[in-house]
This record gives C-alpha cells, sequence and structure tokens, in this order.
C-alpha cells in the first residue's frame, strides 16, 4: 500500500498530445464544474435536447436517433454492433489496425458470422478487397470499417466502400472515433447508416460518452430484430425511450459529462466544422514538416494521413520509451508509443480539438530537439522548428 499522504486532488498539469484524450477548452472545464441537476429534470433535459441537435450538426445527419451513449468509445463501438448484429448474421470488417481487430472480436461474441478484410497496418483498405469479399456472401447484414484508424494514423476513404455496401443491401457501419471533428465525416451525404465516436479526442471533451448515430434504414433493422438485443445497457430499443420523448428511466445519465459534451459541441459548431477541418490539417502540415526536418519520418504516407494523429518512425537505436519517459518527466508532454506489431517501432502524436495549435506543434518541436542528441540521434539546433515555422507560413 502506498506511503503517499492522501489530500486535494492535485494532478500534475500535462500537455496530452498522445492518441487521446487531449486538453480540452476552459470553457469545457466550466461546464464540468456547473451544478448537478437530476436525470429527468426539466431543465436537464432540455439540455440533452440541445446534445442531439449539436451531434446531428457534428455528424453531419438528420437522423432521429442520434444520441451519446455513456461509455468511452469502445461503448460505441459494442453497441453499433450489438444492436443490429443477431447470431448468424455476416459481418464484413476492414481490418488494418487495432481497432478493427478490436471490431471483429466485439462481433464475433455476439454470434455473428465475421467476415474480415485485411491490410498490412498503415496501409488502407482497397475498395476492390471489399467487392470480393461481398461476392463471396450470398448476403450481408453490415460492413464496417474504421475512418482513422487510431493505432496507425492512417484515414481511410469511405464512399467507394460504401456505394458497394448499398449494391450488397448492407448497412455501413464506420468509427469515426478519431476523426469526427478533425476530419471531414458525412453521415447522410456519404450513406454511412451507423456511425459512432468519442468525446475525448477532437470534439474537445473528457473520455466517458460515445457520440452514435443510425440511420432510418438501420434504425429499421433494429425494429425488426427476432431477437432481444444481447446487451441491456446499450440496447438502443431502451435508450432511445429515454433520449426520445417518452423520457423514460433507463438509467441515471451522466449529467456533467454531457455539459462537457454539449458545451464543446458548441465550440466546434462556432468555429465551424470545415474550419476545424482546415485547422486540423495545418497543425498537421506543421509537426510533418518539422519532424522531416529533423530527420524523423512519417509512417503513414501523406495521401491516406490522419490528421488528428501522425505516427512517426522511431529513428534507429532511440529507445522508445525512454524518450517518452523524458518527454513526460522533463517537459510534462505525453505522447503515445506503438500498439501491436508496432509497438516499439512508431510514435503516435495527436493534435487534436483545442490542442491542433501551432503553439502544440512548436512546444513539442522544441522538447525533443533537446532530447533526442541525448538519446543517440544528432539534430541540428532549430531544424524542426525551422521546418515548421516554414510549413506554416506557406
Amino acid at each position: 500500500m502506498s506511503d503517499r499522504a492522501m489530500g486535494e486532488l492535485a494532478p500534475p498539469e500535462r500537455l496530452l498530445l498522445g492518441p487521446g484524450p487531449a486538453n480540452i477548452h476552459p470553457r469545457v472545464h466550466l461546464a464540468l464544474a456547473a451544478p448537478l441537476l437530476g436525470h429527468l429534470d426539466p431543465a436537464f433535459l432540455a439540455i440533452m435536447d440541445d446534445t442531439v441537435t449539436l451531434l446531428r450538426q457534428a455528424f453531419r445527419t438528420q437522423n432521429q436517433l442520434t444520441i451519446p451513449i455513456s461509455g468511452t468509445g469502445s461503448a460505441g463501438m459494442e453497441a453499433a454492433l450489438c444492436n443490429v448484429l443477431e447470431p448468424g448474421d455476416t459481418i464484413v470488417i476492414g481490418v488494418n489496425g487495432y481497432f478493427g481487430e478490436r471490431m471483429s472480436d466485439m462481433a464475433s461474441r455476439y454470434g455473428a458470422k465475421v467476415v474480415r478484410v485485411e491490410a498490412p497496418w498503415g496501409t488502407a483498405l482497397q475498395p476492390e478487397l471489399f467487392e470480393a469479399a461481398l461476392r463471396q456472401q450470398a448476403s450481408v447484414k453490415v460492413v464496417a470499417v474504421v475512418h482513422a484508424e487510431t493505432s496507425t494514423g492512417v484515414l481511410q476513404p469511405l464512399r467507394e466502400i460504401a456505394a458497394l455496401a448499398k449494391a450488397k443491401g448492407a448497412l455501413f457501419l464506420v468509427d469515426t472515433v478519431t476523426s469526427l471533428g478533425g476530419a471531414d465525416v458525412r453521415c447522410d451525404d456519404w450513406g454511412i447508416d451507423i456511425c459512432y465516436s468519442g468525446t475525448q479526442k477532437c470534439i474537445g471533451a473528457p473520455p466517458g460518452l460515445a457520440p452514435l448515430t443510425l440511420s432510418p434504414q438501420a434504425l429499421a433493422v433494429l425494429r425488426a430484430r427476432k431477437t432481444k438485443v444481447a446487451n441491456w445497457y446499450l440496447d438502443l430499443t431502451l435508450l432511445d425511450k429515454y433520449w426520445g420523448s417518452d423520457r423514460v428511466y433507463h438509467h441515471t445519465a451522466p449529467i456533467s459529462m454531457i455539459y462537457s459534451l454539449r458545451e464543446a459541441l458548441c465550440i466546434t459548431l462556432e468555429e465551424g466544422l470545415d474550419a476545424r477541418h482546415g485547422r486540423h490539417h495545418r497543425s498537421a502540415a506543421m509537426l510533418r514538416a518539422g519532424l522531416q526536418g529533423m530527420g524523423i519520418q512519417p509512417f503513414v504516407p501523406d495521401s491516406i494521413r490522419a490528421n488528428p494523429l501522425t505516427t512517426v518512425v522511431i529513428p534507429a537505436g532511440v529507445d522508445d520509451l525512454a524518450v517518452r519517459k523524458a518527454l513526460l518527466n522533463d517537459f510534462s508532454i505525453e505522447i503515445g508509443g506503438g500498439l501491436g506489431p508496432l509497438r516499439g517501432k512508431v510514435w503516435r502524436v495527436g493534435l487534436m480539438g483545442y490542442n491542433s495549435t501551432p503553439r502544440s506543434v512548436f512546444t513539442f518541436l522544441s522538447a525533443l530537439e533537446q532530447l533526442l542528441p541525448r538519446h543517440g540521434f544528432k539534430v541540428s539546433p532549430g531544424s524542426g522548428l525551422a521546418a515548421a515555422q516554414h510549413a506554416l507560413a506557406t
């Protein structure tokens, strides 16, 4: 048992430049401190309505069933799968990273037949692979992909795969945990039937909620189920009665988290989605230019890069964990290491939401320029900062 004295909570201040969570806007901090209400208080019900309206705008959808799930992004993934899959259903899942693997695992636990369309980590999934997989199946209930794969930094093109799913009569399911609010997501225009995200990345709220939206087609599939949804807590037929006009008690909602999501969405939409996406693009371009100026290479080609999350190849001879520990201990900056086969091979640097700024880029590059020579990698002083400044100017 720790001998550390317990007292007032005082966590250290960090610049969170990993794969999430990211730092949040001061307005979101203030929202978290607002007075608690009951989960059926009329004033809170009005806040719920506001949150749903804002979420529809963020997803660029008119879908009636659009709510935040009480749980992290993985709860959103599970809700997206368990509500439309029944035992024996076929789902075709694109797997080119850690979270495609997680989706496959979850779907199999609900008794679905999982058909995997695979590509090496760090590459995009090609539409012709989906076309071939769909051709081999008599019927397919769902086609699923991860938009921005958090383990690799790949941004997956969606529209061609969506068209293939529609031609097969399947629902199209997309994970936008890392992309929503930081990259273009157009549920209605692109034919996305089921879309979920997380609050702790580009949306700009703390972790703990998972925005989710279902198209009328997906809602019809949910209502036509032959069996009950296997997960009671995530059963949308029950949750919809609380978030919809009936207001039937289901669970005690995380009041303060919903406050924070409402405020974060207001900030997002005040900035404008297109402007916000442009800001993420500029910050990522600065970061990549700065790292390359120091001699550090990106893991993913520019053509399929996800602006909110940049993966870079760790220079030969540099100790992954030692550098990340030094960033944390000496500069109070967090970045992420690699997952699965990329463990020890890449760093994952997030520039998400409130953190997607030139200031974050310059702060990180300055720290890294100071650290790398201590760990055996020569860097010309100011090379990364100069390259980032040039990228910002152009």
